[in-house]
């Protein structure tokens, strides 16, 4: 019988797949913004809807929408960027606990290792933009936030929908601060907003030149 040690470094095997396939099906994307949020939001709720908003809007300024795939927030951004005739991508996330991806996706990635997949929502995006939700969705945003802070991308622009959420995020982000942990030039990333189209002009605004001349200015409501 195969012992541990003789199995575990075909792992790297597996894990090497997944990185090929998501270079492979991502490539040529163009500007991306991934969407974070909670799985359990209802189509009822006011983020919800605030989601598929976001995702028309993206695609009305000619980004790709990538989120995680699955229900909820992923749903509505989803909804959204596919009823606006974008591109709407789904990384769905393989679990004990079956996550099926969403209706709304034209194009779906699945993946066994979530560093993985985190890896190409930072590799595919140039602004997150980051809806309330639970460990996965803080766990994504701090990661990006990371990689910025630290140089290894970006800059890109990371916004927290949701005001009276994420007021208790922004109190710890300047206890922090006092506390010497933090610089209080690293907190660029914690933008915050209610309006959708805010949010979209936001990560626009805060893109280098080149990207905002491939952009289409958004019009109307």
């Amino acid at each position: 019988m195969e012992d541990y040690t003789t199995r575990e470094p075909w792992r790297i095997f597996r894990i090497m797949a997944e990185f090929v396939e998501g270079f492979e099906e991502l490539s040529g994307l163009g500007p991306a913004v991934s969407i974070f949020g909670s799985s359990h939001a209802k189509p009822e709720e006011e983020y919800y809807r605030k989601a598929v908003n976001v995702g028309r809007l993206l695609v009305e300024s000619r980004f790709a929408v990538i989120t995680g795939g699955g229900p909820g927030i992923m749903e509505a951004a989803n909804k959204g960027a596919k009823e606006a005739g974008g591109v709407s991508v789904g990384l769905n996330i393989i679990l004990p606990e079956v996550q099926e991806a969403n209706r709304y996706l034209t194009k779906v990635l699945n993946f066994r290792y979530f560093f993985v997949r985190k890896m190409m929502f930072a590799k595919n995006s140039v602004g997150f933009i980051v809806f309330p939700g639970g460990y996965g969705t803080l766990d994504e945003m701090f990661e990006a936030a990371t990689l910025i802070q630290t140089r290894k991308m970006g800059p890109f622009p990371v916004i927290c929908f949701g005001t009276e959420h994420w007021q208790v995020l922004s109190n710890l982000m300047s206890h922090l601060v006092a506390a010497g942990t933090v610089g209080e030039d690293e907190l660029g990333f914690l933008q915050i907003t209610d309006s959708p189209r805010e949010a979209v002009e936001l990560v626009v605004s805060a893109l280098p030149e080149p990207v905002r001349a491939a952009l289409k200015p958004l019009t109307g409501e």
